[in-house]
């Protein structure tokens, strides 16, 4: 009897490679995409909590304003504070051994 011996088709190396080659970009742009993800879910946390604190600043603004008299009190606390404005005939007094 006459025995046939089929050789099993090995492939090129060079496919071989570019497949691995393949392999490896597709795992480190995997990877670097889900570290970039992390990094905008804790951005998005991050500014989620200012718009929360932000909300809350203008829910007490909206209920100071409501009122003349809320009003008033806002307006004179925001002269005091930013523009350095005094009541008239009100002294001042500044504190020049302050650290700020």
């Amino acid at each position: 009897m006459h025995e046939l011996k089929l050789d099993k088709y090995k492939g090129s190396l060079l496919l071989k490679f570019a497949i691995l080659c393949l392999a490896v970009f597709l795992v480190v742009s995997l990877i670097g995409q889900q570290r970039q993800i992390a990094e905008k879910r804790e951005t998005l946390q991050s500014l989620q909590a200012q718009l929360t604190t932000q909300d809350v600043k203008n829910e007490e603004l909206r209920g100071s304003l409501e009122d003349e008299a809320g009003l008033r009190d806002y307006a004179e606390r925001k002269a005091r504070t930013e523009l350095n404005y005094a009541m008239p005939g009100e002294r001042v007094f500044v504190d020049a051994g302050a650290n700020d």
